[in-house]
This record gives structure tokens, sequence and C-alpha cells, in this order.
């Protein structure tokens, strides 16, 4: 008789940090809304970002080393890291540090991709690609540069960075269409031949 692999607590040390992310959310806003033109704040607002963005790394990497992978993690850890970033772009257009348009297209293909890999479940799994990391990584780069109050060289610096991320974003988007519709394409193929 095979063991059915029971499914940790929710109640752990990664989803709690997963919560944490959340709740650090509306508190990142308001420091950045409030007070954009203060450096010290800013300085201060860049400091709770990179806690939060840690707090991702550190629990993905205590939920597999210690096998506490949940359905809640999996549900809401990519939750919590959309709606981190994407109140960090928000926030830089809204006190005008960054184009719209840019904060626009990244926020429909982060979401539009999140919907598309729930809608393809149907078909199969959609793995996170190479350069879907690249993406995360990029912008958890860009973001500190934009949030931090530079001018200067280090500036062009977050620009170039940003611009990095942007492509990244936007590539990786178009990646992850191909692969849903080669999956949805194989799978229906072995459905039929079957």
């Amino acid at each position: 008789m095979s063991e059915q692999s029971v499914e940790p607590s929710p109640w752990n040390v990664p989803n709690a940090l997963t919560v944490l992310r959340i709740l650090m959310v509306p508190v990142f806003a308001w420091m950045l809304l409030s007070h954009p033109e203060d450096n010290g704040w800013r300085i201060a607002t860049t400091g709770v970002f990179i806690v939060a963005m840690l707090t991702d790394f550190v629990d993905g990497y205590l939920a597999r080393k210690q096998n506490l992978v949940t359905k809640f993690g999996k549900l809401m850890d990519p939750i919590a890291d959309k709606a981190l970033t994407g109140m960090a772009f928000v926030g830089l257009s809204i006190i005008g540090e960054l184009w719209w348009w840019v904060t626009i297209v990244i926020l429909l293909r982060e979401w539009g991709i999140t919907l598309m890999r729930f809608l393809m479940l149907k078909y199969g799994v959609m793995a996170a690609g190479r350069g879907g990391k690249l993406k995360t990584l990029l912008q958890s780069i860009a973001l500190p540069l934009y949030l931090l109050p530079f001018t200067g060289f280090l500036e062009y610096v977050a620009m170039v960075v940003m611009a990095a991320a942007f492509l990244a974003t936007v590539l990786s988007g178009l990646d992850y269409c191909r692969s849903a519709l080669k999956l949805r394409r194989e799978s229906l193929n072995s459905a039929s031949s079957s």
C-alpha cells in the first residue's frame, strides 16, 4: 500500500513571510507616495522594498529545504510578488519618475501571463523559463535603483537597467505565449491520437 504524501500545515514560516510581504505592500506604498521628494524617506522606502523582496527569496528557500510547500504558498507567493512589484511600478509612475506606458505594459504582461498559465493548466503545467527568471532578476535590481534618490551617473544606470528589465519582461512574455501555444497543440494532438 503506497503512502499518500500529506501536505504540511499552512501555519509555517515560509507562509508567514509571504503574508508579511503582502502586509508590507501598503506600508511601502504609503512611504513612497507620502514622501516622494524627501531623500531620507526614499532611502527608508527602498529599504522596506528590499526587505520585502528578500522575504520572497527566503520563503522559497525555506519551503523547499524544509519541505513546507503548501497550496496556500503556491497561490499567495506569486500574488504577493506581483502586488509588491506592481505597487512599485505604479507608485513610481504616480510620482512622475517612470513613464506610465512602461508600467502599463509591464503590468499587462505580468497579470496576463499569470492568468494564461492558470488557464493552461488543463493542458499541462508551464514551468518558469530562463527568460522569466532573468526578467524577475532585472526588475529586482531596477526597482530599488529607481526608488533610491540617485542623480547623475547612477540615474542613467537605473534607466539602463529598467530598459533591460522592460525588454526582458516583454520578450519573456512573448516566449510564454509561444510555449502556451506549443503546449496546447501537443496536448490536443496527443488527445486526438489516443
